[in-house]
């Protein structure tokens, strides 16, 4: 079973937020940053490449990014065997460099989880036989170098 924490997503309606406590299929997209338009695209999207959007905190461009860049990996290493570390690895890497960091990616076949994330920073969807988890959280960057103080003797 595959768990996650979207903390946007518990403004939607009880039926409409992601129920962990079972094992169903069942597609859930927080839709608190994109359109109805964008909706159905993304939706058209899923179904051309073959992609379960499971959970959703992300922007539509981000989501179509993380979906069409996901599907190029697993076509480009389609005569060897997936490694889902380096799909990850790979996934991580893309978003630190297009969206800043720090953007956290887990991939595999079985896996739980719970994570807390930054807003309009998450997104949990399969694809063929792996599932990803993509989230990204808050860094503060430390411009100052501190040095210890030695104790007193």
């Amino acid at each position: 079973m595959h768990s996650s924490s979207s903390s946007s997503c518990s403004s939607l309606p009880h039926h409409q937020r992601p129920n962990n406590n079972n094992n169903n299929n069942d597609n859930v997209i927080c839709k608190s940053s994109i359109s109805a338009a964008e909706e159905v695209k993304l939706a058209a999207l899923a179904i051309s490449l073959n992609v379960r959007l499971r959970s959703a905190d992300m922007p539509f461009a981000m989501q179509v990014h993380a979906l069409r860049f996901a599907t190029t990996l697993l076509l480009h290493s389609a005569t060897q065997r997936p490694n889902p570390t380096l799909l990850a690895r790979s996934i991580k890497k893309e978003f630190d460099s297009m969206y800043g960091p720090a953007w956290h990616c887990v991939v595999g076949k079985s896996f739980g989880s719970f994570v807390t994330h930054s807003p309009a920073g998450f997104l949990y969807f399969s694809l063929d036989s792996f599932s990803f988890l993509l989230f990204k959280t808050e860094v503060q960057l430390i411009t100052e170098s501190v040095v210890p103080t030695p104790p007193a003797s």
